[in-house]
């Protein structure tokens, strides 16, 4: 073999090694990943300690260079003793039993000069009530017919269930996660009645169908909004042509941020056509994650896209590993970006002009200083890197992200969406799968409405008692003020 033979040969051997060592790498970057997912993630807050000492940042001026010998001094004060604050009060609203404990002596002919009070908590364990309806029947004087006083409507047609039994029942399973079979042991122990889970199955069911109105009202409330955000999350549902298989489904979540309302929508799978047949007739801001099917509902006419800022910025948070300095040194600017933000909306708050002009002065620039130094920077890194994938999102969906600042109402990303989706991730671990694809609609309907409530700080219990009290006889006409951010309104 000749000599330039060998110099090609191994120019091929280094350039093999190097794609290996890049492969290597990469796959050590998802492991890391797939690790986080298993044992659970971490705040994603950038800490101080996490700058290098010799690391300059975008925002302080690099310290002098130290002296060979530093001067050292001690340093003595005093710090004043922080006062605890006590137990927390109790609330207000707790019922009150009150137990007077006289002294053992004769307190015959003693003047009362006054009284200590001592409170602690107690617990009255709830408790199920037969409720026996009577109606007396009277004969008619011509002997020929009989009247007696019409039953009330209730929720479910010839169910042994009110409202305030099925609402426990629908609150215990969707916000306490709860497992039906669970609840029937419940009841079983604490009350010596123990209900088939099938009966308990086809309440909930039956309660869904009640709500059906109200929740496609929900759906129209949202939609006529002009700014929504949406995600998806994935649900297992049992598929039962076969056995022991489930199905990937997936929960679409769409969130108005200007009513406080979020909707569920179930749909069999994460391609475009759920999303693109919610928002047809759609006009307005959608603000969303980088998923393709997203831009494809982009180019709808009438809709404009804003990106979420805490999907590029986790990016760079995965990509510490791979590349400390330049992934701290873009998420120091994300977490200057935060802060400016939530400074311009608390001494603003609803003054959306102050805002905006807040915002192009001081937010805008960083955003275009993390686009420019990503363009200095990115033909310094491996394709496949992590660093190198954060940077490509960011590039890629920076036209998104700049749309943050066309309106003073959109939020810096989708970090209110994902809240909402957290119940669904809890209950998966609960319930494991849904028992169908109807069931899968009902789990989204009822973690609409309960959403809906903690984001409008409604106790979902009180409304879905008094909701399905009301449905039955309720005015279609007017199902909007059932809906939780109006009906706190109406019951405050």
């Amino acid at each position: 073999m000749s000599k330039e033979e060998l110099i090609q040969e191994n120019a091929k051997l280094k350039e093999q090694i190097a794609q290996q060592e890049q492969k290597y790498k990469s796959l050590q970057e998802q492991f890391n990943q797939i690790l986080k997912l298993v044992n659970g993630f971490k705040s994603e807050r950038l800490k101080q300690s996490d700058i290098a000492e010799n690391q300059p940042t975008l925002f302080q001026e690099l310290p002098e260079a130290k002296q060979e010998e530093e001067e050292q001094e001690t340093i003595t004060y005093h710090r004043k003793k922080k006062k605890h604050n006590g137990r927390n009060k109790l609330p207000e609203n707790l019922p009150v039993k009150e137990i007077i404990i006289e002294p053992e002596e004769d307190t015959e002919g003693l003047v009362k000069i006054g009284e200590e009070v001592t409170e602690t908590l107690d617990y009255t364990p709830a408790s199920l009530i037969k409720r026996r309806t009577i109606r007396p029947k009277y004969a008619k004087a011509d002997g020929d017919s009989v009247i007696i006083g019409d039953l009330p409507s209730r929720p479910i047609e010839k169910c042994i269930a009110e409202s305030s039994l099925l609402a426990y029942i629908l609150v215990s399973k969707f916000v306490d996660h709860l497992p039906l079979y669970r609840l029937i042991q419940k009841f079983s122990r604490e009350y010596n009645w123990k209900p088939a889970e099938s009966t308990l199955c086809g309440w909930v069911d039956s309660s869904c169908k009640l709500l059906d109105p109200l929740y496609n009202k929900l759906k129209q409330k949202i939609l006529s909004s002009d700014y929504i955000q949406a995600d998806e999350s994935p649900i297992k549902v049992l598929d039962k042509d076969k056995v022991r298989s489930t199905h990937q489904g997936y929960q679409w979540v769409y969130h108005s941020p200007l009513n406080n309302l979020v909707l569920f929508n179930y749909r069999k799978g994460r391609g475009q056509h759920g999303p693109k047949e919610i928002l047809a007739d759609f006009q307005g801001y959608l603000q969303c994650d980088g998923y393709r099917v997203y831009d494809n509902i982009g180019q709808q006419k009438g809709i404009t896209l804003v990106g979420c800022l805490a999907h590029a910025r986790r990016k760079f948070y995965h990509a510490i590993d791979n590349d400390p300095q330049r992934a701290k040194y873009a998420l120091k600017i994300f977490a200057e970006i935060y802060k400016l933000d939530k400074e311009i909306n608390n001494e603003y708050e609803d003054d959306y002009q102050k805002i905006q002009e807040q915002r192009l002065a001081k937010i805008k620039p960083l955003l275009e200083r993390i686009k420019s130094w990503i363009e200095e920077n990115n033909l310094s890194v491996i394709p496949k890197s992590a660093i190198a994938k954060a940077m490509r999102y960011f590039i890629e969906q920076y036209p998104k992200l700049e749309a943050i600042f066309l309106d003073p109402r959109l939020k810096l990303d989708n970090n209110l969406i994902e809240n909402k989706i957290r119940p669904l991730a809890l209950g998966r671990k609960n319930y494991l799968f849904a028992g169908s694809h109807r069931a899968a609609q009902n789990i989204a309907m009822i973690y609409s409405f309960f959403a809906s409530c903690k984001a409008n700080d409604v106790n979902p219990y009180d409304w879905l008692n008094d909701i399905l009290e009301k449905l039955p006889d309720w005015n279609i006409q007017k199902l909007e003020e059932l809906l939780p951010n109006q009906w706190k309104n109406s019951n405050t």
